[in-house]
């Protein structure tokens, strides 16, 4: 049987090595992407199943990020509080600079459909799905945040990616969110 040491040493080497990789893994996003002030994106696609997020310009990719979902996995949202990422077509409708998570914007959720859905089931859609950077305070978590789906049903990056994001995604901007 090993000893605790081992153990211990084993489990210290692993987190680090988890650690590096997903900081290795910061410096290939948002970094190699720097934004032209003036390059705006007249659309928005988050894939689910691949967890990530482009933007898009006249029907060409402009920007990639990596991000990390609901806790609810790539499962479809049913009803408020299932802690899944919904799917369908919404857009940007608000943007807060000051909300709980490094700068957000705000998708249309509920959709027709999903209010439809949820009365099927008897119950609350939900809402205030969102694109959001890393929690106030947090920025230092940096891109380890996506090694797990965390959010409440919201789109998370980090909060240099939500910075770019922010300056190139104005109001309006339609969103497609698929499995």
């Amino acid at each position: 049987m090993p000893s605790f040491q081992v153990v211990f040493s084993v489990k210290i080497r692993l987190a680090f090595a988890c650690v590096c990789i997903a900081l290795w893994g910061s410096t290939t996003s948002a970094t190699s992407q720097q934004a032209t002030p003036s390059l705006k994106a007249d659309s928005v696609l988050i894939l689910k199943k691949d967890h990530v997020l482009e933007l898009i310009r006249d029907g060409k990719v402009i920007r990639t990020y990596k991000v990390a979902l609901g806790r609810g996995g790539t499962e479809l949202k049913e009803r408020e509080g299932d802690g899944r990422t919904p799917e369908g077509h919404y857009v940007i409708d608000a943007r807060n600079a000051i909300s709980e998570y490094h700068r957000s914007l705000h998708i249309s959720y509920p959709n027709a459909e999903d209010r439809q859905r949820a009365a099927l089931l008897g119950v609350a859609p939900g809402g205030a799905i969102m694109i959001h950077g890393l929690p106030n305070g947090k920025a230092w978590i940096g891109s380890a945040h996506r090694l797990y789906d965390w959010t409440l049903g919201c789109i998370a990056v980090t909060d240099p990616e939500i910075e770019e994001i922010w300056n190139m995604v104005p109001l309006g901007t339609p969103v497609e969110i698929r499995h």
